[in-house]
């Protein structure tokens, strides 16, 4: 194939890719807008400070003099700025722009803000998906990342192709609010398991071990951890939590060898004397002899 062919190919491959517009260039905004343009997508970006759109004109996107210039370049406009007060006080004046249209917002939020911009969306016309971007703006563009979406399965079925240039799409459903609550429930568990392993690490570290000696051993551990979630997860479902692999009361005694590790060696031991109070309170209402997930009672509202 002549280089002619081969350009004339990749021209029209390149227009029959999805147009998406990109308002809000932050990090974030930037690595999204930035990731569409290297899948091929004709991109249009916004950003209130027009020199932040510079590096990705030259790389062929379009610069839109206005936010209603942005939205009406592209079916698909993705949203990613501060907060959801932000995108109001952008879209509030267009919103009339937006009918037919797909609008994608990926600013954090609540799940009750999510709920309420869906309303907000369909009552203009548009059709609306909320997400919660599990990845840093460096991660953007890698298909082994997430990005989970809510509010119409349809929607995102539709426009799947397209939104996999940004990371793996996950459907949560019709709910708009779920992928919001899904994404503040894993930052939970990310802060955990950062907490949990820079206290492991503080420790092992008082005897000498390098950090990445030590979290070699650690991510394998990790591994088995993980198959013990999804276990007792099944027991939360349940609402049942047999003690066959391991109880509260043998936990109880080992949360003691941590916290005594850690007082000889001056690490702070806030952290594990949490878990202890929390296995304490539940062997002393009786429950010593059931699973971990048992503590998952501790958690709810009462």
């Amino acid at each position: 194939m002549s280089y002619r062919e081969n350009h004339a190919n990749e021209e029209r491959a390149h227009m029959s890719r999805e147009k998406v517009t990109v308002i809000g260039l932050g990090q974030m905004g930037t690595a999204l807008a930035g990731a569409f343009l290297a899948a091929g997508h004709p991109t249009t970006v916004w950003n209130r400070t027009p020199d932040k759109a510079k590096a990705l004109v030259e790389r062929g996107a379009v610069r839109a003099g206005t936010v209603a210039d942005a939205v009406a370049a592209s079916e698909v406009v993705v949203v990613c700025v501060l907060d959801y007060a932000a995108v109001h006080e952008l879209l509030d004046p267009v919103a009339d722009a937006l009918a037919g249209r797909v609008l994608v917002n990926l600013t954090s939020g609540s799940p009750e803000q999510a709920r309420e911009s869906a309303g907000w969306a369909a009552g203009h016309g548009a059709r609306y998906l909320d997400g919660g971007i599990m990845s840093t703006p460096p991660g953007i563009g890698n298909p082994a990342i997430m990005l989970l979406y809510s509010g119409s399965p349809q929607t995102l079925a539709e426009h799947r192709e397209t939104l996999s240039a940004l990371g793996e799409p996950i459907d949560l459903g019709e709910d708009a609010g779920v992928a919001s609550l899904y994404d503040t429930g894993l930052l939970g568990l990310m802060w955990s398991v950062f907490g949990g392993w820079l206290h492991a690490t503080a420790l092992v570290g008082a005897d000498g071990v390098g950090a990445k000696e030590f979290t070699a051993i650690a991510v394998r551990w990790l591994t088995g951890v993980a198959g013990f979630m999804d276990l007792y997860a099944g027991q939360i479902d349940d609402g049942s939590y047999p003690g066959d692999d391991a109880t509260i009361d043998v936990q109880l005694v080992a949360v003691e060898h941590l916290l005594h590790a850690g007082r000889d060696r001056g690490i702070d031991g806030r952290l594990p004397e949490l878990h202890r109070e929390l296995m304490a309170k539940a062997a002393a209402a009786g429950h010593g002899g059931d699973s971990y997930a048992r503590l998952i009672e501790s958690f709810r509202k009462a």
